[in-house]
């Protein structure tokens, strides 16, 4: 517990630090966070393998049995004794230099390469100054681009970035396919141009001193070191989860691709389907087979208005309600804050949603914690600081930011994470909100995906954003039967990605790696087909590299087996807010935090363990 209290005024600040840096970073920060980063990985080295503190600890673990710790208790202690034995620990007294060296030098590598992407994403522009070559693209679409243009001081012209909310539409709808590829190519090649913000010397040292890092403390490889302490365990258990969907979606992924050639063929197209156009005909597919695009939906998805029926599902299932705060410290004036109070009006927590792409943001979607929720015996009680980041469509002309249907999944995804945060019951902050297992933390994000998608949920949300008209029966009826449409694209670009991680996590040599040709046999060991590139390529491959999910990119599936299975909870019952389930859940999974195994914690909530059935089902792949 003296462990779990220490470090308090370094934890806050370096977390509002790091958490800014992400979001509004600038030249300054950028300068700090390169002298800071080692000093703090060094200070974690410090704590770890300090002798005199691992042998009191020792001393606790030796005695846990005869303690008469409660479950929370010896949950503490278990993680505890776990971080200092994977710190180091129990090294020799000459290894653990070498250990803290090998730490310093990976903490400022991962800050190079997310450096070095931003960088690269900012620096290319697609600049358009003919009229003609905007042909296809929604009127929508080209404001954006205007206005974009206008804030690069390029007024007349229309610009495009490598940020999702520009390249995605304009890959989809764009009729120039020359304009299409030289766009996707830029993406796909980020942080891969030899030039001073090329990733793969930095990849090649990441992967080396991981592997090292994992040798020292007696495992074969990295990926067995980060998945023991998963639910996972380890790497066969990983490959084998990815089999079982791979097959099934590569299968789908070859007839989706068939299917598209055809078109392009009917059309009179005289080339072979290639990754960049993808996107652009099978939205033609889909709009031929459902008579459905994303056009057509946007209008009902107006930003306020998603974030407000996130709020309601929130409140049907837990009780929760959300007040906009004024006046509250902001790190960038378009963020939004809520206070989130429980249906006895006690306070949870706080809120802080920030919603646009700006060039000092990092890529993606994410959720933060600015500060955790811990309740030490005879303390106050106190209540978390989360944050949702995002990377939406802005509001262009005289329309508001009006979203696509995976912008919308995407605010209920990382909504998901903040009720995971802000619900929290925990005494003790290492075991509090998202502490948990990589491949069980976004459970709680990826089940809020299922409610953003539900015709009763969909109607109180799904608004025209011009008349305030509720999105017509027809319209959602086509939205749900093109759920499973383009699945095996969406599950094999996915896995494949995962399958890379993995790859670079389970070498067992050191060796001067060669990333094009390692990222070339590792897909085509898998079979890809050329149609689709990973979701990340390695020098762009934010997750794993710099961020935590190396060796767990296959989180976002194996959680997706708990997401279906924990939802089929609520359709068993006939009522998506089925009051006995959403109780159980919140009190078995939101508010335990990190105070169990993961397994025994779904357990606890559904009765049983989970199947891939439901998944398989709920993506078409069955």
């Amino acid at each position: 517990m003296a462990l779990d209290k220490s470090g308090d005024l370094l934890s806050r600040v370096s977390t509002v630090f790091f958490n800014v840096k992400e979001a509004n970073t600038n030249d300054s920060i950028d300068k700090i966070a390169e002298v800071v980063a080692p000093l703090l990985s060094q200070h974690t080295d410090e704590v770890y393998l300090n002798e005199k503190l691992f042998a009191k600890v020792k001393v606790v673990e030796g005695q846990a049995n005869k303690l008469n710790l409660d479950r929370e208790q010896g949950r503490l202690l278990e993680e505890i004794y776990k971080r200092f034995v994977r710190g180091g620990a129990n090294l020799a007294t000459d290894k653990k230099e070498e250990f803290k060296k090998i730490n310093s030098e990976l903490s400022l590598l991962e800050l190079k390469f997310g450096n070095n992407m931003l960088a690269e994403t900012n620096n290319f522009k697609l600049v358009i100054d003919k009229k003609e070559d905007l042909t296809g693209l929604p009127e929508s679409v080209v404001t954006g681009a205007a206005d974009e243009a206008k804030a690069n001081k390029m007024g007349g012209k229309w610009v495009f970035t490598l940020q999702k909310p520009s390249w995605i539409p304009f890959l989809t709808y764009s009729e120039k396919r020359e304009l299409r590829e030289k766009l996707y190519r830029a993406m796909y090649m980020r942080s891969n141009n030899n030039n001073e913000f090329d990733n793969k010397s930095v990849i090649n040292k990441i992967v080396n001193l991981r592997l090292q890092k994992a040798n020292m403390l007696g495992f074969e490889t990295w990926a067995a070191y980060v998945l023991d302490d998963c639910m996972a365990k380890n790497a066969k258990n990983v490959y084998d989860l990815i089999g079982k969907v791979w097959t099934p979606g590569l299968k789908r992924a070859k007839e989706e691709a068939k299917d598209i050639q055809s078109m392009i063929n009917r059309e009179g197209g005289k080339f072979k389907l290639a990754s960049w156009d993808w996107w652009y005909y099978s939205e033609k597919v889909r709009k031929e087979k459902y008579d459905l695009d994303e056009e057509q939906v946007r209008p009902y998805f107006e930003l306020t208005k998603v974030r407000e029926g996130a709020f309601a599902v929130a409140n049907k299932l837990y009780g929760l309600t959300f007040k906009q705060l004024q006046n509250m410290p902001l790190y960038h004036p378009e963020c939004q804050v809520f206070e989130v109070k429980d249906r006895d009006s006690s306070l949870v927590g706080i809120l802080y949603m920030d919603f646009f792409p700006r060039a000092s943001k990092k890529g993606g979607a994410w959720m933060n914690n600015y500060r955790d929720q811990y309740h030490y015996e005879g303390e106050a009680d106190v209540r978390p600081v989360v944050s949702n980041t995002f990377n939406f469509s802005k509001p262009t002309g005289d329309k508001p930011a009006l979203l696509s249907f995976d912008e919308v999944e995407t605010l209920f995804h990382e909504f998901g994470h903040g009720l995971h945060g802000l619900l929290s019951k925990c005494h003790y902050r290492t075991l509090s909100g998202t502490s948990v297992s990589r491949d069980f933390v976004e459970l709680p994000s990826q089940v809020m995906e299922h409610w953003a998608v539900e015709p009763e949920v969909l109607k109180m949300y799904a608004k025209h954003y011009k008349t305030g008209e509720v999105i017509p029966s027809a319209l959602v009826d086509k939205i749900i039967k093109a759920g499973k449409f383009n699945q095996g694209f969406i599950t094999t670009e996915f896995l494949a990605a995962a399958i890379l991680d993995m790859d670079y996590s389970t070498v067992t040599k050191a060796e001067d790696i060669d990333v094009e040709k390692f990222e070339k046999t590792s897909m085509e060991k898998a079979g890809l087909i050329p149609e689709i590139i990973p979701r990340y390529r390695s020098t762009y491959f934010n997750h794993v590299f710099p961020g935590g999910y190396s060796s767990g990119y296959y989180s976002y599936i194996w959680a997706a087996v708990l997401d279906c299975d924990a939802f089929e909870a609520f359709l068993e019952k006939g009522n998506i807010f089925d009051q006995e389930v959403a109780t159980s859940f919140r009190k078995n999974v939101l508010e335990r935090g990190g105070t169990e195994e993961a397994m025994k914690l779904y357990v606890n909530f559904r009765g049983k363990t989970p199947g891939i059935e439901p998944l398989l089902k709920k993506r078409g792949l069955n």
